[in-house]
């Protein structure tokens, strides 16, 4: 008897531990309204789920919707997809799934300083997230063929090469390395679109500047060949065409992490390659619009309706 006790006790403490620790993570995810698909695992890394969330429109919104897949920031080596929920996306997204989207935030693995996880795979996990998206649309209920993509600082740099890299360029899992996809329109916000131009970081062009980002991208040994081909790989502006989607950079004027010069610079190349680029310039903004002496212009909320009528004008 005591035996049975204790076992059942046990149990319903184990259970316990479960009811409390899942209701955490829900809580972390955005509440919009309408219902939500939570921890979708689609791939697996040795023994770690990688996951993002599903943000669908009103029941009554005609399936399958259209999609934006959003990439947080965190300099690739913080953050989470919880970021969807934060004060600085929370009313984009709201906004974005009572028009009619569902917004998909996505975990991925974060850089190491060991190098055991860098850049590339960052956004590796990311292009995977979006083929399985693809490869399971109907059952997700998401229209492939009105797919865009969204992120902020290192998730601008993703949601660039997930928009301007081949489809099937740095495959990931195996069972995913076949799935193409095409994005209709990107938006980045204060993402960094080219690593072999390190000046562009140098904000205030200082003489002893020292690169901040490179070792997330190549190793110290690496050959002056080989760290040339990975900066290259991972800058997003190596791949815009004149016929790339549409893509719309919002870049603050006073951001010492991200400097507006990147801005500046994929426009300067879209107008030599006739390609479709589009920059809002935000005055007396920092990074994540934080103001910098005066009041940021555009404000926050017409940052948010901006971004929000891009995307919609896309579908037109």
């Amino acid at each position: 008897m005591k035996i049975l006790f204790i076992t059942i006790f046990t149990l319903i403490c184990t259970l316990a531990t479960v009811v409390a620790q899942r209701p955490k993570r829900i809580l972390k995810a955005l509440e919009t309204g309408y219902p939500r698909k939570l921890e979708v695992v689609y791939k697996t890394v040795g023994k770690r789920e990688l996951p993002f969330d599903m943000y669908y429109p009103a029941e009554e919104t005609a399936k399958p919707c259209s999609v934006i897949v959003y990439t947080h920031g965190g300099g690739w080596a913080a953050g989470s997809r919880f970021g969807a929920s934060s004060g600085g996306f929370a009313p984009l997204f709201k906004d974005l799934t009572a028009r009619g989207f569902c917004v998909v935030s996505v975990d991925y693995r974060l850089y190491k300083k060991d190098g055991a996880i860098r850049m590339r795979d960052c956004v590796i996990d990311c292009k995977d997230a979006v083929r399985y998206l693809v490869k399971n649309s109907a059952e997700l209920a998401v229209d492939p063929e009105r797919l865009f993509v969204f992120g902020d600082s290192a998730g601008g740099q993703i949601a660039q090469m997930l928009l301007l890299s081949p489809p099937r360029s740095l495959p990931g899992d195996p069972d995913l390395a076949d799935v193409d996809y095409k994005v209709v329109a990107g938006l980045s916000w204060y993402g960094p679109c080219d690593f072999e131009k390190v000046d562009l970081f140098n904000h205030d062009d200082r003489p002893d500047f020292r690169d901040r980002f490179g070792s997330r991208i190549v190793d110290a040994d690496d050959s002056s060949e080989e760290k040339l081909r990975l900066y290259r790989e991972m800058s997003p502006v190596t791949y815009l065409k004149k016929d790339s989607p549409p893509l719309f950079m919002i870049q603050g004027d006073s951001d010492t992490t991200i400097p507006v010069k990147h801005a500046y610079y994929l426009e300067k190349k879209a107008k030599e390659l006739d390609a479709s680029v589009q920059i809002l310039i935000v005055k007396n903004s920092g990074h994540n619009w934080r103001k910098v002496g005066a009041d940021i212009s555009p404000t926050r909320d017409e940052i948010v309706a901006a971004s929000a009528k891009f995307f919609v004008d896309q579908l037109k």
